[in-house]
């Protein structure tokens, strides 16, 4: 939604609020400290307001840009997954691209539920580092026919994913084995076995005729950065 249609909208429930007989231009900019000359040049169209002016508005007439939403495009971007069943937890499949770079997974971006057994989820060790804590722990995503081939035969084309985003550590899950990870490439995720090499992060297939990828870590970044997640369980075709 666009800052005008949030002002226009705003203009419309002070007006609903003013014929209702609960509030008047004056004591608007009483509340506000702006001068009554500018709350009836808003009100009126004639000018609008700024973000911060937008900001003591909302915060003096006790309302949330929530308020000023339409129902429908709230419910569009609402978080997303139905309540949990029984023993079952709903889980978010979505794009790799969304796996990577959002915390929380919008009802818009979510392409299917998938349900995991509580019991088997609430087993998985996490592993986190940096800011994680508001990350939506875990999603699925779909591999594609090249990720596929670079980690055949243990991962099959059109193979569900489920990725602990909580776990972005270079610490082995099992002792003496390799974590499979989803790591943040070119906008979006590449499934390999991962390694810090100095200031490179090296990423290995498991298919031998596959090559191996090399990123320079940027300066500002930690290896655990580029780690989407853990992929902790290879499902079936969707």
């Amino acid at each position: 939604m666009k800052f005008h249609t949030l002002q226009e909208n705003l203009r419309k429930v002070l007006w609903q609020r003013i014929e209702a007989g609960d509030l008047t231009g004056l004591h608007l900019a009483q509340q506000t400290g702006f001068k009554q000359a500018h709350i009836s040049n808003f009100l009126n169209r004639k000018r609008g307001l700024s973000l911060e002016g937008m900001d003591i508005v909302l915060n003096v007439q006790h309302l949330s840009v929530l308020d000023l939403m339409d129902p429908a495009e709230v419910n569009k971007r609402a978080s997303i997954v139905p309540p949990d069943e029984d023993e079952f937890e709903n889980i978010a499949v979505t794009e790799p691209y969304i796996a990577a770079i959002e915390a929380k997974i919008l009802r818009m971006h979510v392409k299917e539920i998938f349900k995991f057994k509580k019991s088997f989820l609430k087993r998985i060790r996490s592993e986190s580092e940096g800011h994680r804590a508001d990350w939506e722990r875990f999603v699925v995503i779909k591999a594609d026919v090249q990720e596929a081939l670079n980690m055949h035969p243990c991962m099959p084309a059109a193979a569900a994913l489920l990725l602990d985003r909580h776990y972005n550590s270079l610490l082995p899950y099992r002792k003496g084995r390799n974590n499979m990870y989803a790591v943040r490439k070119n906008g979006t995720c590449a499934i390999r076995y991962l390694e810090c090499s100095g200031n490179h992060l090296v990423l290995r297939p498991h298919n031998a005729t596959c090559p191996v990828e090399v990123i320079p870590i940027d300066a500002r970044l930690k290896p655990c950065d580029y780690i989407v997640g853990r992929v902790c369980h290879v499902g079936a075709e969707m």
